[in-house]
């Protein structure tokens, strides 16, 4: 059992983020479901690549970006965006299972981005992802 409060907020954390990547991959089935259910249509090998490129994003924005993982394309991105906007970022995913949240380092510690300047963010990173998915895919 955790007796500091450290301890105690490192394992809430977790906690929360478990509970955030499983509602995530509930989201996920739900519409994998519904697409599945639906007539399927004959699309160019062109455009089937692209829905493929843009599925693979979203799950790096979604879950790989947010949880930190090592991975070396993650890594590339997140380093592209940190040379682009010359400021270094951080995802997380609140607890009460909210819209991600963008924060920057700053000589004063960590803050929340606002509005205007997380959508500049999310949409650069989102043609980052897009441009290093489709780069590595064969």
């Amino acid at each position: 059992m955790a007796n500091n409060p450290a301890e105690i907020r490192t394992m809430l954390r977790t906690y929360g983020k478990q509970l955030s990547s499983a509602k995530r991959l509930a989201r996920f089935r739900r519409a994998l479901r519904i697409s599945e259910s639906q007539d399927a249509v004959t699309i160019s090998r062109q455009a089937r690549r692209r829905e493929m490129v843009e599925k693979i994003s979203r799950e790096i924005i979604e879950n790989l970006i947010v949880s930190g993982t090592e991975n070396p394309v993650v890594t590339d991105i997140v380093d592209q965006l940190e040379m682009d906007f010359g400021e270094r970022y951080f995802f997380e995913y609140p607890l009460d299972g909210g819209d991600v949240q963008i924060l920057k380092e700053t000589p004063d510690g960590v803050v929340d981005l606002p509005p205007a300047d997380k959508a500049q963010v999310m949409n650069r990173l989102w043609e980052i992802t897009l441009d290093k998915v489709d780069a590595t895919m064969l």
